[in-house]
């Protein structure tokens, strides 16, 4: 194992990046929720961040199936974690957004399970 870093070359943390069927509606939810601009978009990809930061990117797949969590025939892969200070003022912001309630909730007094408009879950977690 080389462990030699003055070679290395620098590695930073740059997008986590979701399939679907319509790059620019799931930006539009993220970006609305999160206050993101849009830092690049074509027909195919949108990514949306603060410059300079981190972002969240959105590809275009041919034949996108959506997760059917928590039926695991199509399994998620990856998830986006939320922290709020109000649940129930949270959850109805994302359902105003176009998020969607799944029926099955773990431990819904502590956090919700919702889904984006291409059907991946995410979780909206109390701040304690």
């Amino acid at each position: 194992m080389n462990t030699d870093t003055a070679s290395a070359p620098a590695f930073r943390y740059a997008a986590v990046t979701f399939d679907c069927a319509d790059p620019a509606e799931l930006a539009r939810f993220y970006g609305e929720l999160l206050g993101f601009p849009v830092l690049f978009s074509s027909d195919d990809f949108v990514m949306i961040g603060q410059q300079g930061a981190a972002g969240l990117g959105f590809n275009r797949l041919a034949g996108y199936r959506p997760p059917t969590w928590p039926d695991p025939a199509q399994e998620k892969q990856a998830h986006i974690e939320l922290g709020v200070d109000d649940l129930e003022a949270a959850e109805k912001r994302l359902l105003d957004l176009g998020a969607t309630k799944p029926g099955f909730q773990p431990d819904p007094e502590r956090w919700r399970v919702l889904l984006d408009p291409a059907g991946h879950p995410f979780c909206v977690t109390t701040l304690v």
